[in-house]
């Protein structure tokens, strides 16, 4: 009399489908993920940017003017020169994100007048979107991102803040 065991389990190549099915899944899934968490620092830095923008209206509501919202005085405008940055803003905070995570953007007061504004949200070099370009917003609302990264992010095709204008 024979008696025959029957043994389960997973056979090699049943494995090896299931990691494959897993890698192809992995790669596809990945660069997208990549890109969310960038459009999410992009939208902390156009936030912030907004938010900076009314700090700057209720600074000129007490005082009159832009001028002293930032803490060097008033610096020269745009194009934004990062080796020499412009002053960072007195009435909000410096850096975005502005819950206190990882820093990805500075935020920049770029020119203020007695009557307008402009400020900046610029990469952090050695951060996440270094390189990812310079947000603008003037304070006529006209917004910028400057994709090329040539420093002016209100050239004629840069003007929004969409991935295309």
């Amino acid at each position: 009399m024979s008696v025959s065991k029957r043994v389960s389990g997973f056979t090699l190549i049943e494995v090896i489908i299931v990691v494959a099915i897993v890698g192809i899944l992995a790669a596809v899934a990945f660069p997208s993920y990549v890109s969310q968490v960038d459009r999410g620092y992009r939208a902390e830095a156009q936030g912030a940017l907004t938010g900076l923008a009314q700090a700057m209206e209720r600074y000129y509501t007490a005082n009159g003017t832009y001028v002293g919202a930032e803490v060097d005085g008033d610096p020269a405008g745009a194009p934004i020169n990062l080796d020499d940055p412009p002053a960072p803003p007195r009435v909000f905070p410096t850096q975005a994100p502005l819950d206190g995570g990882n820093p990805s953007y500075n935020l920049f007061i770029a020119q203020a007048t007695a009557t307008n504004y402009t400020v900046y949200a610029t990469p952090i070099e050695g951060a996440r979107m270094a390189g990812d370009g310079i947000f603008g917003l003037q304070s006529t609302g006209r917004r910028g991102w400057d994709r090329n990264n040539n420093g002016d992010p209100f050239e004629a095709n840069e003007t929004c803040w969409k991935k295309e204008c």
